[in-house]
């Protein structure tokens, strides 16, 4: 069964930069590039709009309510997975990364233990140069930045 995914990402055309997220939980505490994303999460296309759960996503990653503004949609990129993911962009020069809460998941760790743990979806989100955002972020989402450069220009 194909799993969805919807996705908010700011963007400052003025400085070309992204706001992506590093991935939480022991798996990607030390990693850098192909470990961060685009705060998104998965929705039911036949029950929930995705621009709708980009939104409750982001909010759910991140704890910050996105910014007003015009959302584009970039289209929607398949993973290797087969797992596909829908994409909004939003000019969000401005906004201040302030009160970020971080949501949470939980997970048997160590592994065999039978102990579960919590750790935050994400442990950080930062602004970023597109450069710098196309080695960080995961494999499947790096089309995403080509989605974006025309929205740039303006």
């Amino acid at each position: 069964m194909t799993a969805y995914s919807a996705g908010l990402l700011l963007f400052r055309p003025d400085t070309a930069e992204v706001l992506i997220a590093h991935m939480g939980g022991p798996f990607w505490q030390r990693k850098q590039a192909g470990a961060w994303s685009i705060p998104k999460g998965e929705y039911d296309p036949a029950s929930e709009d995705p621009l709708a759960a980009a939104e409750r996503e982001f909010e759910e990653e991140l704890g910050l309510t996105p910014p007003a503004g015009e959302r584009v949609e970039l289209g929607e990129f398949r993973y290797s997975s087969g797992k596909r993911l829908r994409v909004f962009a939003l000019d969000a020069d401005g906004f201040a990364l302030v009160g970020m809460r971080f949501g949470q998941f939980s997970l048997e760790w160590p592994p065999h233990s039978g102990r579960r743990e919590s750790f935050p979806e994400v442990d950080r989100a930062e602004w970023v140069r597109i450069d710098d955002a196309r080695e960080l972020l995961v494999a499947a989402q790096r089309p995403v930045l080509d989605a974006l450069a025309p929205h740039l220009d303006d």
